[in-house]
C-alpha cells in the first residue's frame, strides 16, 4: 500500500503502509510496543488525564474511566467491546494518517481509524501527525457518548457527497473545530471535548484559561467558511451548548447549496469577530 500524501501534514508520514489492506487497515499488533513506549503511554496519562479531570466535558470524563487504559498503551479488541455495546462502535488500527474516502468510509460503518504508534520521548509536548495516544486517549472516550457516535457517523456519510461537489475543506472545518477542537458549556463553565485539545497540555489549559482567545457560539454555516491553524493553538473556538447541538445544528441543513454558495471563496480568517458577533467570555456568555 502506497503511503498517502496529505496537506495536513508538513512532516512526511510516517508509519508502516507496505502491510496495509485495501481499506488501510492493519494489526495493532499490540505485543511489538516497548516496555519504554508503555511507560511513555503512562506518563502521557497521568498528565492529560489530571488536566482532563479539571478541564474536559464529564462525557470523556466518564467515557477515559471506562476504557480503564491507564496502565499502558490500550488493546483495542479490549475497547471493542465496550465500544460495542454501548454505540456500536469499533476501533480498527492504521498505520497513520489515510485518505479522505476511506477515513470516510469508516465512520459511516460505526468504524473509527486509531493510529498505532506512539510518539517518541522528543515529542511528548509537540506532534504535528496523530499517534496512538492522540486518537485512543483523545477520540475514544467520546465514542462512548451517542451524541457524538451517531454525529461521527452521519459525518462519514456526508463526505462522498462534499467530495462530489468539491467541498471537502468547508466539510473538515465541522470535524476540526467540533471533533477536534471543540467546547461545550456545561454547569456554567467551559469544557473541552475536542481530542485535538484533550490531548494537549498546552492547549487544554489555553483554550479555557486564556482571556484573550476569541470563543462563538457554535453555528456550523460560521464554520464551515472559518480557516484553522494547523501547527499551533487556534485563534478561535466555536462552543456548543450541549453535545446535542451536534445533531440538532447540523442534521436539518442541506448541504449543497451551502456548498455551492461558499466553496469558491476565500475562508474567513480565524480569530476574528464578524460584524453583529459577540465573542463569550471565559464562563461562556456573551460578553456585553
Amino acid at each position: 500500500m502506497k503511503t498517502p500524501v496529505t496537506k495536513t501534514s508538513t512532516s512526511g508520514l510516517r508509519g508502516e503502509y507496505g502491510s496495509a489492506a485495501e481499506d488501510f487497515t492493519v494489526s495493532q499488533d499490540w505485543g511489538r510496543y516497548s516496555p519504554e513506549a508503555h511507560e511513555r503511554w503512562r506518563r502521557l496519562y497521568a498528565a492529560q488525564g489530571g488536566l482532563a479531570r479539571r478541564y474536559a466535558a464529564s462525557q470523556f470524563v466518564e467515557g477515559l474511566e471506562r476504557l480503564d487504559c491507564a496502565e499502558g498503551i490500550p488493546r483495542f479488541e479490549d475497547a471493542n467491546r465496550v465500544l460495542g455495546a454501548e454505540t456500536g462502535w469499533s476501533l480498527v488500527a492504521v498505520p497513520g494518517f489515510i485518505p479522505d474516502a476511506v477515513f470516510f468510509d469508516h465512520l459511516a460503518h460505526r468504524r473509527f481509524p486509531v493510529t498505532r504508534w506512539l510518539r517518541e520521548e522528543h515529542e511528548l509536548d509537540y506532534l504535528v501527525e496523530p499517534d496512538v495516544f492522540h486518537d485512543f486517549f483523545g477520540h475514544v472516550p467520546m465514542l462512548l457518548n451517542p451524541s457524538v457516535a451517531h454525529f461521527l457517523e452521519l459525518y462519514g456519510k456526508a463526505g462522498e457527497r462534499a467530495m462530489q461537489m468539491g467541498a471537502l475543506d468547508m466539510l473538515a472545518r465541522i470535524y476540526w473545530y467540533t471533533v477536534e477542537f471543540g467546547l461545550v458549556r456545561e454547569d456554567g463553565a467551559l469544557k473541552v471535548f475536542g481530542a485535538g485539545i484533550v490531548s494537549s497540555a498546552g492547549e487544554t489549559v489555553y483554550a479555557i484559561e486564556d482571556s484573550n482567545v476569541l470563543r462563538v457560539p457554535f453555528d456550523p454555516i460560521r464554520i464551515m467558511r472559518t480557516a484553522y491553524s494547523i501547527d499551533s493553538f487556534q485563534q478561535n473556538y466555536f462552543v456548543l451548548e450541549s453535545l446535542d447541538q451536534l445533531i440538532d445544528g447540523l442534521v436539518q441543513l442541506d448541504f449543497g447549496p451551502l456548498y455551492e454558495r461558499w466553496r469558491d471563496e476565500a475562508p474567513l480568517p480565524a480569530g476574528q469577530l464578524l460584524p453583529g458577533e459577540q465573542a463569550l467570555d471565559l464562563s461562556g456568555e456573551r460578553r456585553s
